[in-house]
């Protein structure tokens, strides 16, 4: 049974953060491959924010272009066609029908193991995929871990869900997609933030200008 990894996103830009921990997901869990999805209509993001999922798609494409195991997948971008909000659960009921025999390992942030009961039909996440929860060595103070720890979370969506979630050990890259929009609107330097080739996808096409 192949072993496909989703790392899915906004990807608004895409940065060098969103690929490291994709790396490390595929190293420590053994994933035959990663797709990279960028989400068609991201329910709960500020729409004004957000590029359109096809300019998106383009600087995901030519970040992940010469890494192996890397592939872009654009089967969100049907919802955006029909006007349609963006669930991972409907996704991953599609990538099931497409491939019934893959095991599907879906990478989030800390946060979001905190926040997934209020995604959309969580149930429903839990019995399509195992979930990778990407956690920092060391968690700042403020954050949600700082009163529940990580692992209490998981173990409370196992025995609630009989959910599948594993733990991605991961040190840490301190780079947000809000903070590269706010130096992109600045003029200010971008080097080591995301890959070269999507810094001058950016300033040739004038994104985040405005």
């Amino acid at each position: 049974m192949r072993r496909v990894g989703i790392m899915g996103g906004t990807f608004n830009p895409i940065h060098n953060g969103h690929l490291a921990i994709a790396q490390k997901a595929r190293e420590q869990f053994a994933l035959d491959q990663v797709l990279f999805m960028p989400s068609g209509v991201p329910y709960m993001k500020d729409q004004r924010e957000v590029l359109p999922i096809e300019t998106r798609c383009a600087m995901t494409a030519l970040a992940i272009k010469d890494l192996p195991g890397f592939e872009l997948s654009e089967i969100e971008m049907s919802d955006v066609a029909q006007g349609k909000n963006t669930y991972t659960c409907d996704t991953l009921q599609k990538l099931k029908i497409v491939d019934p025999e893959a095991a599907y390992y879906f990478i989030l942030g800390a946060d979001s193991l905190y926040a997934i009961e209020k995604w959309e039909k969580p149930a429903l996440i839990f019995q399509n995929c195992t979930i990778l929860a990407a956690v920092r060595r060391e968690e700042p103070e403020n954050s949600q871990a700082a009163t529940k720890p990580l692992s209490a979370q998981a173990q409370y969506l196992r025995e609630k869900y009989h959910a599948s979630v594993e733990i991605l050990e991961f040190a840490g890259i301190d780079i947000s997609s809000t903070k590269i929009r706010e130096k992109v609107r600045k003029g200010e330097s971008l080097r080591g933030l995301l890959p070269e080739a999507v810094e001058r996808y950016i300033i040739a096409e004038h994104l985040y200008i405005a």
